[in-house]
């Protein structure tokens, strides 16, 4: 009956009616007069005569009676529950009939005329409402009444325009108030318009997302001209938190919210059956309606797929790493790319339920927070290739650099790990690659002053797309090089004969080594200057230092003085250990020196060590099976546990951290976070030299949980290491952890 009486009209993206119901809430003593003018309206249009419309109300009031169970309406039901009912009804069918054939504007029209003269609403228009109250597409509607006001009346409102914006960046972005503090300053209503815009569902874009926003703007508003010029985050879209809860309802999977309770046994267990039911799950029909106009509506380039939680990128809890992100080459049929984007936020979701990320949150005391997950959907920065798509350039920025390894570095001025091609190489320590370690104080001082070693240390493969096969790949450098590529001068140099030198021509003919350095781009562009810029503005601004996400590209490489181009996909507070002053006994005998190494090394002290958790580098790589290797690290996390009330160091071979097996020993945070100091030992034939590990997330894990991250060399001449005292010392590992007792020797 409704259906044929109510006209169909065009939907906005609230429903009218919902629309009216959420501004009558904000009335509940005047709403009743509120509807009985709506009616009115009604009546003396023709929609509907009284008569019609109180039958109307009289029928589904005894429908609804039935519903409710009540068989007898006039019998079962007292007078004054039957007068409520019908009052009910009545008031719901004013908003259906009201909203399906009348406009909003006039219901505010009606509204006003009621409310102005108690005083709720003034003569310019402006409600007087608690904006707490109010629902969030009138809080926007009101702000930008406020926003177009005379200047002259502006300044009445200026106030209550800060509250509401302070209300949607609270309600839209994050409600943490150390981000809150900054940035109420700085988020513009404009920036509010476009993230309600690029939302898909309810609730909050995440952190990841919010220090990006945050960044763009106070680079804007307080950056040169020259950052003005060339820097910009990606169009971005987000998936809201939300829709999070809404997956896990839609798919029975509200059983595993409890994962953060459970004993680590548990949670390492179950997660493979996690992480198969998310991936077998289904989204909303909403949901998916919303992904496939994004899919549709979006050129046929590379995505990514990114987590941003809710306390992700916080201050002093970054979650560097513990959530999972997927690029994809976005290259099939638009269903195909569908299926695609949905499954990659299916797995995201599941990286909330990691043992990594659950164990993380423990070690923060964080499990009471409600932790969802929202989505960030971005094209990925870059170019193609031949059949390979990447960024010129990409890499991890930060204020403060904490590996200064001349006395000549500046530590104020920042540091940068940079790459060739997606920025993975960069933020993790992946096979037996280097990037390229810029002190920006001093952009041009290598690691290394030998040549050789320069190209011994520097990047060997690059992460790319695929976008023929349609997958991520990892190959070597020389298989991407094109040495017809225009920008090549500026990431590459050559190595013949001891010497590396400038590209300067032609290199089809030089059979010389091709190697990644970005020497030219640090030399001969603003890149550096500029990044250091950057940070310095960012860190005044956040009142602490930062550390940043970004990928650059290289325009007009032809010309003398090419510009470069940063895009910022991640900005949040730098993680940084507690120096401490700390003086070393002096003229101690070697023999009572278990190690000393000249390294580049954090100043602080560990006193009362009880244990050494030591991996014998002879009998790691002696394992016979991979498989060992594995069961190796988790070993490690079982002890990490056992002595967490105890005061212990981890000593190894290789880096630790590491995802090749073959370079170090494999572990994750939550194997090791309860340690005092990890120290990797390479030379000797011990495995390669470990890369300095500042700027990977691993390295941000161990600046959060204070433990001193060191390397000894065994080559270095000036090394102490006392191997033999390690391998004889007393073996405590069948008392601390009997059932690994074929692990003993290792």
């Amino acid at each position: 009956l409704l259906k044929e009486r109510c006209m169909t009209l065009p939907r906005s993206s609230i429903d009218p009616t919902y629309r009216i119901y959420l501004a009558l809430i904000q009335y509940p003593i005047l709403k009743g007069r509120i509807r009985a003018t709506m009616r009115r309206e009604l009546f003396s249009r023709g929609i509907i005569s009284p008569r019609e419309f109180e039958e109307m109300v009289l029928e589904h009031a005894i429908l609804s009676q039935a519903r409710e169970g009540i068989e007898n309406p006039f019998g079962e039901e007292q007078s004054h529950i039957w007068e409520q009912r019908l009052s009910t009804v009545r008031g719901h069918l004013t908003d259906l009939f009201f909203a399906n054939n009348l406009s909003y504007e006039l219901f505010e029209e009606l509204t006003t005329k009621i409310l102005i003269p108690r005083g709720v609403i003034e003569d310019n228009g402006i409600e007087l409402l608690n904006p707490e109250m109010m629902p969030q597409d009138m809080l926007f509607e009101q702000a930008i009444a406020i926003k177009n006001l005379p200047e002259d009346i502006y300044k009445q409102y200026r106030t209550r325009l800060q509250e509401i914006k302070g209300i949607l960046t609270r309600n839209l972005i994050s409600d943490q108030l150390a981000y809150l503090t900054i940035a109420k300053e700085w988020i513009k209503l404009e920036d509010l318009i476009t993230i309600n815009d690029h939302r898909i569902g309810s609730g909050r874009i995440g952190g990841k997302s919010a220090g990006m926003i945050l960044a763009q703007r106070i680079l804007m508003e307080q950056g040169d001209q020259d950052i003005h010029d060339h820097v910009t985050i990606p169009e971005s879209f987000y998936l809201a938190s939300d829709i999070f809860y809404s997956f896990m309802s839609h798919n029975k999977l509200t059983k595993w919210s409890s994962q953060k309770y459970k004993s680590e046994e548990e949670i390492r267990n179950e997660y493979p059956q996690i992480l198969t039911e998310f991936t077998s799950g289904e989204f909303p029909s909403n949901i998916i309606d919303e992904l496939q106009e994004l899919v549709q509506n979006f050129p046929k380039t590379p995505l990514i797929v990114r987590s941003s939680s809710l306390l992700e990128d916080n201050f002093g809890m970054s979650f560097a790493g513990k959530y999972d992100s997927f690029f994809l080459p976005n290259q099939g049929t638009d269903e195909e790319n569908l299926t695609e984007i949905q499954l990659a936020i299916a797995k995201v979701y599941a990286s909330a339920l990691t043992p990594d990320a659950l164990l993380y949150r423990q070690s923060k005391n964080l499990q009471e927070y409600d932790e969802r997950i929202a989505i960030l959907i971005q094209p990925v920065s870059g170019d193609k290739h031949g059949k390979h798509f990447f960024p010129h350039g990409a890499g991890v920025a930060f204020s403060r650099n904490l590996f200064r390894w001349s006395p000549v570095i500046k530590k104020e001025d920042g540091f940068i790990r940079l790459v060739w091609g997606l920025g993975t190489r960069a933020v993790d320590r992946v096979g037996n690659d280097y990037p390229r370690l810029v002190a920006l104080s001093h952009p041009l001082l290598h690691t290394h002053a030998n040549p050789k070693h320069i190209v011994n240390y520097s990047q060997k493969f690059i992460d790319a797309i695929d976008l023929e096969n349609n997958e991520i790949v990892s190959i070597p450098v020389e298989d991407a090089l094109d040495k017809k590529l225009p920008y090549l001068r500026y990431v590459a140099q050559t190595y013949q004969d001891g010497y590396l030198s400038s590209i300067r021509s032609n290199l089809e003919n030089t059979n010389a080594q091709i190697v990644i350095t970005f020497e030219e781009l640090l030399k001969r562009t603003a890149f550096a200057d500029r990044m250091k810029r950057i940070l310095q503005v960012l860190e005044t601004n956040y009142q602490r230092p930062v550390d940043l996400e970004f990928t650059l590209d290289i325009k007009n490489p032809r010309t003398l003085n090419p510009e470069v181009h940063i895009t910022i996909l991640q900005c949040r507070p730098q993680s940084e250990l507690i120096e401490q002053k700390s003086t070393l006994p002096k003229n101690l005998p070697n023999k009572q020196i278990i190690f000393k190494t000249q390294g580049v090394v954090p100043e602080g002290t560990v006193e009362n060590i009880n244990y050494i958790v030591y991996v014998s580098p002879k009998n790691y790589y002696a394992l016979p099976t991979q498989e060992d290797r594995f069961k190796l690290g988790h070993i490690i996390g079982k002890i990490n546990k056992k002595l967490k009330r105890e005061n212990f160091i981890c000593i190894g071979p290789g880096r630790w951290g590491t995802v090749n097996t073959d370079l170090g020993v494999r572990i994750g945070y939550s194997d090791i976070y309860h340690t005092k100091a990890l120290i990797e030992v390479s030379g000797k034939g011990m495995g390669v030299t470990p890369e300095p590990s500042f700027g990977t997330h691993f390295f941000q894990d161990l600046m959060e949980a204070q433990i001193y991250p060191l390397a000894i060399n065994l080559d270095d001449q000036s090394t102490i290491y006392q191997e033999k005292l390690l391998e004889e010392t007393t073996n405590k590992l069948i008392e601390i952890v009997p059932e690994y007792e074929k692990f003993e020797k290792t």
